[in-house]
């Protein structure tokens, strides 16, 4: 059991991205529109955190940058989707790939380097986001060491997505979310305009990848060039296992949290090489899409 813990404790950590793309995701995904722009998104809003760290030395400052980031691409995504007609895909995809360019170019005039951004000389040392430990869970055996000495985004990421299953489900807003879907005709007859909708979902998407990305390299207390690795896609699949529900995705978030945890622990236990480890949360998201597949069509 002692060996495990660790690793369902990283699992939780892992998870947090995946989670914050994944909510935001399930939004434009409600409406009709599935945002692959995710990995882009949780890119530029890694980039814009410590951009603004390394300039403030204030998190607070870099969460909200890299939510202000993501908002603006966002509501780029969305106007040419919406207003110039383009397709969803090859925006979401140019979305990706433009991020990818410009977090170089800007990495290159503003920090004089293409490579790693560090915040450990500008923070002095407190360069990674603290730790909560939560009164009486801590102290409980198993359950203190899963659930306490998490920094405050994880808690932040099942908080929301609370809030989220209350917007989506409890709410004018959300039924006509939902509607936009396969029923936008019926919200034209009632005078709604349905990409008034279309475009509030990719603007939560936005913040929630904005949050989602500061994360990853806050949490880390750095940038690399492509850092999400993939986890906006992952986040893509984690919307298709779960249901395309909260509940779902929080339960889809951790298998692939859980994957990824252990393939980090599988590297010192093994004589397997590297690559391989490292390529198993991705061979895990290509199975699991099979069988999901096999699944629903036997259904």
């Amino acid at each position: 059991m002692k060996n495990i813990l660790p690793v369902l404790h990283s699992a939780v950590v892992i998870m947090t991205p995946l989670l914050f793309a994944a909510t935001g995701g399930l939004f434009t995904g409600l409406a009709g529109m599935l945002n692959i722009a995710l990995e882009g998104l949780l890119l530029a809003g890694a980039f814009a955190a410590v951009a603004a760290v390394y300039y403030t030395g204030s998190f607070t400052a870099g969460l909200t940058a890299a939510i202000l980031a993501c908002l603006a691409l966002s509501a780029l995504h969305a106007v040419t989707t919406m207003k110039l007609r383009s397709n969803v895909f090859i925006t979401g995809l140019a979305a990706n790939l433009l991020t990818g360019g410009l977090t170089i170019v800007l990495s290159h005039h503003l920090f004089n380097t293409r490579g790693v951004i560090v915040l450990h000389d500008v923070l002095h040392g407190s360069s990674h986001l603290p730790v909560v430990d939560i009164p009486f869970i801590n102290s409980i055996p198993v359950i203190g060491e899963l659930f306490s000495g998490h920094s405050v985004y994880v808690y932040a990421s099942w908080l929301l997505l609370f809030v989220s299953w209350i917007v989506i489900y409890k709410t004018p807003f959300g039924f006509r979310l939902r509607a936009c879907d396969k029923h936008a005709p019926a919200l034209v007859s009632l005078g709604i305009n349905a990409d008034t909708y279309r475009l509030a979902a990719f603007l939560i998407s936005g913040f929630y990848c904005g949050i989602g990305g500061s994360f990853l390299s806050l949490n880390l207390g750095a940038f690399v060039p492509n850092m999400p690795a993939g986890k906006g896609w992952i986040a893509l699949v984690v919307i298709f296992l779960g249901g395309r529900r909260p509940l779902g995705l929080l339960a889809a978030a951790f298998v692939f949290g859980l994957a990824d945890a252990f393939s980090n622990y599988a590297q010192g236990l093994f004589s397997i090489p590297a690559n391989f480890i490292l390529a198993m949360p991705y061979l895990f998201t290509l199975l699991a899409m099979i069988l999901v597949s096999i699944w629903t069509k036997k259904s």
